[in-house]
């Protein structure tokens, strides 16, 4: 693309992906749009506003040198870590969780912010650590404690999912970092042996009926299954190419719960049919794919970790929201990025981003080049 007749501050974009995320915040907008009922607010024009402020956001993240990245690290971490306390402290109660901070302004919810946070100085100490020790089992005692702490205080919320999604942007970091193979192995075979403990004694009364549900959704469809059965029939009758624009009968005779946020696929998928499902997934293959060529293009460890934990973190919010629509994942309170309606997890979408996009800087490569 020739981009000599364009000021630098647009030329230097990676317009390669923004357009596509543009496209599909306005595909989202279109969606919350009918689920309102043929009304802009109260989602539709707050969801395009909110991206183009955050696609600033990102665009002045992107700008940030490598060496002022590394030494946020830290003090953004504690300062999330002590918003989580002042949650367990202060925080309002939504939907039967505490896990939000009124800010006057805004609603903020700390677990979010906290999943590319725990990516950054996770890929901050490994960056510091040689290589050689990350095979010592005293290197497990740092990473250890930085996710334990936010995960527990997250899991009292309580909030599984996003608990989930703080060890799985932190264990990729960890695999790629170097650790044994044998050691997530051995975590992984504990963690199966300790699930019978953790169901009964860990989870709490909500999170084992949405457990067996998933299990057997039709056991109690009006009830404890209602809300992933009712997903499943806005999906599967929207066929291929959907009722239409604004037809869904599902979320606009209010059967369908959540339509705006959780389960704003299923709403879209029951106007647009299994073609509006490929765009949205060609979308998300696009993203993944830039962020993965972004962070195996760096010589940099640590903007090779941090790129590769950010793209894992997002994988995490689209496949687990997917699966969970789909009745291939219990149900848990995780949006589908750029389409559901969320101020706290757009702004965590966007700030993973506006980082993959500051790792691309680094590197000598064109912006944005899929090549």
């Amino acid at each position: 693309m020739n981009r000599k007749f364009l000021p630098r501050i647009i030329a230097v974009q990676p317009w390669g992906i923004i357009i596509p995320l543009l496209l599909l915040v306005c595909f989202g907008a279109a969606v919350l749009y009918s689920a309102a009922g043929g009304s802009l607010m109260p989602w539709a024009l707050l969801h395009v506003v909110r991206f183009v402020v955050f696609l600033i956001m990102a665009i002045v993240i992107a700008g940030m040198s490598r060496d002022f990245i590394r030494l946020m690290a830290l003090p953004v971490y504690v300062i999330l870590l002590l918003m989580l306390m002042a949650v367990e402290a202060m925080g309002f109660v939504g939907g039967g969780s505490q896990r939000w901070l009124d800010l006057g302004f805004m609603t903020l919810q700390p677990s979010e912010l906290m999943k590319p946070a725990i990516v950054i100085i996770l890929a901050r100490f490994y960056d510091m650590l040689p290589p050689a020790a990350t095979r010592e089992f005293s290197s497990l005692i740092v990473p250890g404690v930085l996710i334990g702490l936010p995960f527990g205080l997250v899991l009292m919320q309580p909030d599984l999912g996003t608990s989930l999604a703080i060890v799985f942007g932190a264990g990729l970091v960890m695999f790629l970092a170097g650790l044994p193979l044998s050691w997530f192995i051995t975590v992984g075979v504990a963690g199966l042996a300790a699930i019978p403990l953790a169901f009964f004694f860990a989870l709490h009364d909500y999170q084992q009926r949405r457990v067996l549900t998933f299990l057997d959704p039709e056991s109690d469809p009006l009830g404890a299954g209602y809300h992933i059965t009712q997903s499943k029939i806005a999906i599967g009758s929207g066929g291929l190419f959907g009722k239409g624009f604004g037809n869904g009968s599902q979320s606009h005779l209010n059967y369908l719960p959540e339509p705006h946020t959780d389960f704003v696929f299923a709403t879209m998928a029951e106007e647009w049919g299994m073609m509006g499902g490929l765009f949205v997934l060609t979308v998300f293959g696009l993203l993944l794919r830039w962020g993965i060529k972004v962070a195996m293009g760096t010589r940099d460890r640590f903007g090779q970790l941090m790129a590769a934990g950010l793209t894992a973190t997002i994988f995490f919010y689209a496949a687990i929201n997917l699966m969970m629509v789909m009745g291939l994942a219990p149900v848990v309170g995780i949006p589908l990025p750029f389409m559901s309606h969320g101020g706290s997890s757009m702004l965590t979408i966007m700030i993973c981003v506006g980082l993959i996009m500051a790792v691309e800087r680094w590197n000598t490569r064109e912006p944005g080049s899929f090549a």
